[in-house]
């Protein structure tokens, strides 16, 4: 169940009887052809979806996210890591504060790993909660099912083409696009990375078949349940 749909009164209810939580953090970043906030997608609705049998809350997704290398593309919006550090704390203490002792924090954008040193270091200081760092799409079971299908797979590509990130109207390429030089493009200006990646896939096809897709979400939504339901100590 999502925050949105319940009240503080539920909240109250619910700590009675459980005390995990779901925290999904996201980006708005481009993934060329696919919704800017395509990462925020994908980890509320994962965690939503993992969540739901479960009985468990999922707190709003963190929109933005650390993507400075990004800004040379409309739209992108990037938080100092200082500040998204601090956001992420802050969102730590206001759950913990509540009662909340087990946090899943389930991340869908790879700037955002700073995020889990944080978490590991916040536990120092709150040793009575247990927060877990859950990369979603790069799990082990859901990476290995990635794979299985396609092992070139990479940002903006095809591994992020489901049907609630795509957009109406947007025709993406039926080719599929050689790997950057990621070495050569950590060197780059924000700028410089827009010319360097053109439309701005890193990698592989533009989409697959939606069986494919959904199967690799399936695995996803599962290997997230299992980290939600424990061990938490």
């Amino acid at each position: 169940m999502r925050i949105r749909d319940m009240s503080w009164f539920s909240v109250r209810d619910y700590l009675t009887r459980d005390d995990r939580a779901v925290v999904p953090l996201g980006s708005c970043e481009q993934h060329a052809y696919l919704s800017l906030m395509t990462d925020a997608i994908l980890a509320e609705r994962v965690a939503a979806e993992a969540a739901e049998p479960l009985g468990v809350p999922v707190f709003p997704v963190l929109p933005y996210g650390v993507s400075p290398y990004f800004l040379g593309f409309p739209g992108t919006v990037a938080l100092k890591l200082e500040t998204y550090l601090s956001v992420v704390t802050d969102i730590l203490n206001s759950v913990a504060r509540h009662g909340f002792r087990r946090i899943l924090i389930v991340n869908g954008h790879g700037g955002n790993s700073p995020a889990g040193t944080v978490a590991v270091e916040w536990m120092e200081a709150n040793p009575e909660v247990r927060v877990k760092f859950h990369n979603w799409w790069n799990a082990p079971a859901t990476m290995a099912k990635v794979h299985s299908i396609d092992p070139v797979a990479s940002h903006a590509s095809w591994m992020e083409n489901v049907p609630w990130t795509r957009l109406a109207g947007a025709t993406v390429p039926a080719d599929s696009k050689d790997p950057i030089d990621r070495s050569l493009m950590a060197l780059m200006t924000a700028d410089e990375v827009r010319v360097y990646l053109g439309d701005g896939n890193f990698a592989g096809r533009y989409e697959r078949p939606d069986d494919e897709m959904l199967a690799i979400w399936d695995a996803g939504v599962e290997e997230t349940r299992r980290a939600l339901e424990g061990p938490w100590a």
